[in-house]
């Protein structure tokens, strides 16, 4: 018996079978939708911030710089040139010593530099103001534009007060302590020195309201919140004290208690604008 059936079979073997093409890739009979790519204009990158507007921004504050400067100096020369005749009122009348030729023109230039920039900072804060109003939002700008005027106020009445007050109650218990044991000498720079300590510290922590309320009128700061950090403020007050003012116990207490009133005042004032608000949207 043929066991492939007396070559009835087409193929004896897989081996016989001719060689066909291989079937078409699957990607082939898949037919591929044409994409168009469009060509796009070339737009140049453009910097993040305008070289025109940083130009303008530069040129203004330019400006406001020369304008300060030129007030500045123009009270130098005022002050430089008339110091004889103010000098008395600095000094109280206190004999200091100078310890050498050049100390006299050191101590000179000083003490002129230190009043040409407290005259011209109301000019110097002007120029200020009008440089970075066009930056701020309404509310800032309708804020510092009706508080400035109140800020240069609280600043002189905080010189006033470190001059009328702190500066020679702390002079007198110092100088006091030393005339104990020791015949006491004081330099024109160590006096010079000491009235600076004694004034302008003053001076800018009497802007503490004004700086209450602004934080309150952006939404930083709340009567409530003052309240609860009360303790610590009291505490913060004091080390402040304790830094800018001379290292006595008189010049420290001097300092602290109207810190003190100011923040309470400014709690007040904080809670009345609060209030202000509420009684407007209701």
């Amino acid at each position: 018996m043929d066991p492939y059936e007396d070559g009835k079979r087409k193929y004896l073997s897989p081996l016989d079978k001719p060689k066909t093409e291989p079937p078409p890739p699957v990607e082939a009979l898949v037919e591929m939708p044409t994409v168009v790519v469009e060509e796009q204009e070339h737009v140049a990158d453009e910097p993040l911030i305008p070289v025109n507007s940083l130009f303008e921004h530069l040129s203004e504050l330019r400006k406001q710089i020369i304008k300060g400067l030129t007030v500045f100096i123009l009270f130098f020369i005022v002050v430089f040139s008339t110091i004889n005749i103010w000098f008395p009122f600095v000094t109280r009348g206190h004999s200091l010593i100078i310890l050498g030729p050049l100390e006299v023109v050191k101590f000179y230039m000083t003490i002129s530099t230190t009043l040409a920039f407290g005259l011209s900072m109301p000019f110097l804060v002007h120029f200020l103001w009008s440089f970075i109003k066009p930056g701020l939002k309404e509310e800032e700008s309708r804020f510092l534009g009706l508080y400035a005027p109140i800020m240069l106020v609280l600043f002189l009445l905080g010189i006033a007060f470190g001059y009328f007050v702190v500066n020679p109650l702390s002079y007198s218990f110092l100088v006091s302590i030393g005339a104990t044991n020791f015949d006491v000498m004081v330099s024109a720079s160590e006096y010079m020195h000491f009235l600076i300590m004694t004034t302008v510290p003053l001076g800018l922590l009497f802007e503490l309201p004004i700086v209450a309320l602004f934080l309150s009128a952006i939404g930083v700061l709340t009567a409530e919140s003052m309240k609860k950090i009360r303790g610590w403020s009291y505490i913060a007050m004091g080390v402040g004290s304790a830094v800018i003012t001379p290292p006595d116990f008189i010049s420290q207490l001097l300092v602290l208690i109207p810190m003190i009133i100011l923040y309470e005042i400014s709690i007040y004032l904080v809670k009345r604008i609060e209030r202000k608000q509420i009684e407007s949207t209701a």
